[in-house]
Parts: structure tokens; sequence; C-alpha cells
């Protein structure tokens, strides 16, 4: 299988998610499905069936952390620097309107538009994958061609 790459930021906040799961979450929905069984008949429960959906949500996720964190690649951010690779921060400038936007390239599972946590396999990242300070991009999307010109690049 592939590996996954991830930030040192993004493993642990993932590990610290199946931590949680794990020794708080899942037995929590132990007890109340047990609760749940106590109040008699299973079949009109309601307590009982919304318990069990939360469980198979609860392992369900267990199972998926643990598959992403037993492929994870930690990349060592800090140590790069040059051009835009996975880790980078990229200050953009959006050649038609002006406005700055400010990016970090990170795996898919720690990928956070609203934070700017930016897919490395997204259109814009690949565009910017391997371009320096200076360079423009133009990248196709949903709403049209936008064309971007990199400010800043830093690593953290």
């Amino acid at each position: 299988m592939d590996k996954i790459p991830l930030t040192r930021a993004g493993y642990d906040k993932l590990d610290a998610e199946l931590k949680q799961l794990r020794t708080v979450e899942r037995p929590a929905i132990i007890a109340a499905i047990a609760e749940a069984r106590a109040h008699g008949d299973l079949s009109e429960n309601a307590e009982y069936h919304s318990a069990k959906e939360k469980q198979a949500f609860i392992e369900g996720r267990i199972k998926e952390l643990e598959g992403v964190i037993g492929l994870a690649d930690i990349i060592d951010t800090a140590r790069l620097s040059g051009s835009v690779k996975f880790g980078a921060t990229v200050r953009l400038v959006d050649e038609e309107t002006d406005e700055e936007k400010t990016y970090r390239i990170v795996g898919e599972y720690e990928a956070d538009i609203e934070q700017g946590r930016l897919n490395i396999k997204s259109p814009l990242a690949r565009a910017l994958i391997g371009r320096d300070v200076g360079d423009s991009v133009e990248v196709r999307t949903p709403g049209g061609e936008r064309g971007y010109e990199i400010v800043a690049i830093t690593y953290s």
C-alpha cells in the first residue's frame, strides 16, 4: 500500500482523535447501549438503535484512523526549503482581484480549506508544486480559470 503523507501536527491530531475514540467514546457508547437494553423491548427502543448507530460510526472511524496511522509517512517540514512542496505554506495573490490568500499544502486527511490547509491532491496544490516565488499559476476552478502569483513560500 502507498504511504500517506502527513505533517507532524496532522499525525498528532489524528492520533489524539483515535485515543479519544478508544478511551472515551467507545466506553461511553457501550455504557449507553447497556442502559438502553435495560429499558426492555429492543425492537421499539429508539435509544438502543441510536446508540448502535453511533457505535457503528465510532468503530468505523477507529478502523479508518488505525489504517491511516499505520500507513503514515510523517514529513518533517521544518527541514524543507526552496520551491513549493508538501508542507509548504504558500502566500498567493489572485491576479484578477489582488486578494491575498495563504495555504499550507498537507495530506488529504488533514486538509481543511476553511483553516487554510490545502489537500495536496487538489488542483491548486498540484499547480503550485515545484513552483517558486514570483511564478504565476493558472488553475481551473468551478468558477472558471484563475491566475495566482506566488508571493512567499515558508516551511515550519
